[in-house]
Parts: C-alpha cells; sequence; structure tokens
C-alpha cells in the first residue's frame, strides 16, 4: 500500500472536526494503519487512536499527531476548503496526521533496517488541553509500551524546507481565564440607574493590558489577551452582566503566578471602583511550558541538520504558542523533542521577510487565512518524524 498524502491530507482539511468530535477523522487514521498492518487501537482517550510496530528488540518511540480543527471560519479561497460551516484546520493538525501516517507507512516499509517499537498516538482535544491528559488517563501506558522518548512536530510559517527546534523551554504555559462582571442592568436612556457592566469591562480590558508593560520584568516574556467580550442584546439596555475571555502566555512559573494574581486584583479593584459586586473569576484550560530535553535535542538536531541541511534547523526562541505534547513525556518520565515545520511558501516569504509588516503579511496558525503549503512540507514532515524516530531506534 502506498498512501497519497496529499489526497489524505485535502481529505481532512475539507472536513475538520472540533475537540472530541474527531470520529471522521480518527476512522480515516484507523484505516490506514491497519492496510498498514499495523497493530491499532481507536477509543483512547474518547476519539485518540494508537498504532503500535513492534519491530524486535530496542527502544520503544512515541510519535505523536494531534486530530482537532479549531471554531474558526475559512477564508483561504481554497478549492479544498474546509466544507464544514464555522469549522477549520486552522493550526495544521490536518498536516500533523497526515504527515505522521506518512511516516508510519515508511517505517513499516523499512522494517529490515531498524529494531525496537514505534508507538503513533493520534490524539484529540489539543485545542482545549486535555486531550493528551484524557489519553494517559485512559491507560496509555498500561495498555501499550511506554515511550524511551517522545516526539513530534507543528507546522508553522516558516519556509517549507526549514525546521525549527529549540532545547529547554521551548513554547509557552497558557492558561484560560473567564471573568464575570456583574453590574445592574436598566434602560439605556437613564444610565445613572444602573451599573454598567459593559464599561466596567472596557476599563477592565484597558488595565489588563498593563500587566506585561508595567509589571513583567523586560528579561521575562508573557502575553495577556482579551479573546472575548459579551455584553448586551440591545441598543438601548443596559446589561445586567458582561463576560471577559482571556488567555495568558508564559514560560516562568514565578511569571505565570504574578500575572494570574495581577488579574484577579485588577478585575476585583474595577468592579470596585465601579461600586459594582465582586465578580467571578475562573480558571479553565490550562497547558504547561513545553520543554525540550536540552541533550535530546541535540543528539536529534543532529540528525535532521544531516537530512535537511545545516541551514535549514534553526533555533526559532521561545514561541508563544502552546502544547500539550509535554504531558505524554512527563507521565512517561522520558525526555521531549518537539519541533517546528515550516509550511510557508518559501518565495512568499522570501518576499516579505524584510518588511516590518511581516507578521500581519504572512497568516499564521488560527488565522481564517492560514493555508501550509502541501507539498513540499507533507513530504519533508514525513521525513523529519523519520528521521528523528531513526535516531533513537537501534
Amino acid at each position: 500500500m502506498t498512501i497519497d498524502l496529499e489526497t489524505v491530507y485535502v481529505d481532512l482539511h475539507r472536513h475538520p472536526e472540533l475537540s472530541f468530535d474527531e470520529h471522521r477523522t480518527a476512522g480515516i487514521v484507523a484505516d490506514h494503519l491497519r492496510q498498514l498492518g499495523i497493530e491499532t487501537t481507536e477509543g483512547v482517550g474518547s476519539t485518540g487512536v494508537v498504532g503500535v510496530i513492534r519491530n524486535g528488540d530496542g527502544p520503544t518511540v512515541l510519535l505523536r499527531a494531534d486530530m482537532d480543527a479549531l471554531p474558526v471560519t475559512e477564508e483561504t479561497g481554497l478549492a479544498y476548503a474546509s466544507q464544514t460551516p464555522g469549522v477549520m484546520h486552522a493550526c495544521g493538525h490536518d498536516v500533523h496526521v497526515t504527515c505522521l501516517l506518512g511516516a508510519a507507512e515508511e517505517l513499516t516499509a523499512a522494517d529490515g533496517e531498524w529494531s525496537g517499537t514505534v508507538v503513533l498516538v493520534f490524539q484529540p482535544a489539543e485545542e482545549v488541553g486535555s486531550g493528551a491528559a484524557g489519553m494517559i488517563a485512559d491507560g496509555l501506558y498500561d495498555r501499550f509500551p511506554k515511550p524511551d522518548i517522545v516526539l513530534g512536530q507543528h507546522v508553522c510559517p516558516l519556509p517549507a524546507g526549514m525546521i525549527g527546534v529549540r532545547g529547554g523551554p521551548a513554547m509557552a504555559a497558557a492558561d484560560d481565564i473567564n471573568v464575570v462582571l456583574h453590574g445592574r442592568g436598566g434602560h439605556g436612556s437613564r444610565p445613572e440607574s444602573t451599573i454598567d457592566p459593559v464599561v466596567l469591562a472596557a476599563a477592565t480590558i484597558m488595565r489588563l493590558q498593563t500587566i506585561v508593560s508595567r509589571e513583567v520584568p523586560g528579561s521575562d516574556s508573557a502575553v495577556v489577551t482579551v479573546g472575548t467580550v459579551q455584553a448586551g442584546s440591545k441598543n438601548n439596555i443596559i446589561p445586567s452582566e458582561a463576560r471577559l475571555g482571556l488567555n495568558v502566555r508564559t514560560f516562568n512559573e514565578g511569571v505565570r503566578e504574578r500575572i494570574v494574581a495581577s488579574i484577579r486584583r485588577i478585575v476585583s479593584a474595577e468592579a470596585q471602583a465601579s461600586g459594582a459586586p465582586e465578580p467571578e473569576i475562573e480558571m479553565a484550560n490550562g497547558f504547561d511550558v513545553t520543554v525540550n530535553d536540552p541533550a535530546a535535542t541535540e543528539k536529534t538536531v543532529a540528525a535532521l541538520r544531516k537530512a535537511f541541511g545545516e541551514d535549514q534547523v534553526i533555533d526559532p526562541g521561545p514561541v508563544t504558542g502552546s502544547e500539550d505534547v509535554g504531558a505524554f513525556a512527563t507521565a512517561a518520565g522520558v525526555p521531549l523533542v518537539y519541533w517546528l515545520l515550516g509550511g510557508e511558501d518559501p518565495a512568499k516569504f522570501a518576499a516579505v521577510v524584510t518588511d516590518s509588516l511581516m507578521d500581519k503579511t504572512i497568516a499564521a496558525n488560527h488565522s481564517p487565512d492560514y493555508a501550509p503549503l502541501p507539498e513540499p512540507t507533507l513530504r519533508l514532515g514525513v521525513q523529519a518524524l523519520v528521521t528523528a524516530a531513526r535516531t533513537w531506534l537501534n
């Protein structure tokens, strides 16, 4: 069997599925693995799929790909754009799934050249930060071989052909915080009889923007984003509450704790300044810092540089995006190496590389315009996974 990677990718891109709803995707994955003769189990941690390639004595390598899409309406204009209204593979997980299927095929075909065990993990619900934990809680390491190393990759808007990997803290911790601001509703013509939560929300949002600029040292990195604001139902009605959805990114646990404490202080103080009742503050989804083992990263980078070229494997610096892949390594007590896979058209990237507005010109993950270049991205993604895996197998 030969998997037509681009056909698989196009199909997955057309039919994205949200977290813990990846039933069709999981079925496609399981079918391909079984056709390759790989031991396959579905329904791990809800919709996860695990394949095991047993090939004699040797180390056990876990290769991971996440499967879920995002609640984003696609605006790429691609012929194979999402056919699911309001849902899109805006983070490239369709690339991850396709590349891991291709790596499974190559490793199976070359089983005379290596020995050991490869565990293929197709994970649900990375976007909500609970997919990896769900698979682990469902007995991942009781039911399947425990790895000696965890490997994986994430497509990003680097030029196709480039790899970005960094030892140590590589991707940020993330915390979602939900805030409910209580007011007193009333008629829009008589604001004096109300406590306006919309004005309170506006003041709170602006004050929250001072946390990073005025409370976090310049030597530390952090991001505070207000991603959702919800209030009101009609122009002439002052509502009784407003809701904010916050997201925090940090690389240091001390900074993380300081920012959360500052958010609590500011939200409460702004409510008090408005004469409003005490707000509700809920800590929701969270990701820990993704930490690549330095020694394991150095060994893997050497192999990737040999395969891709010295100049094609770079240190991208700390990335403020977040991941739950580290949970697999932490639960097993083994090293993690997780890298960025370039997926942007090199010509397009080169045309704007000196543009001061490059970040606004090149669509990034989570954008409705994000569209990785299928080839050579898929082929090189397979090569990266196979190269890294065989670095650790006998």
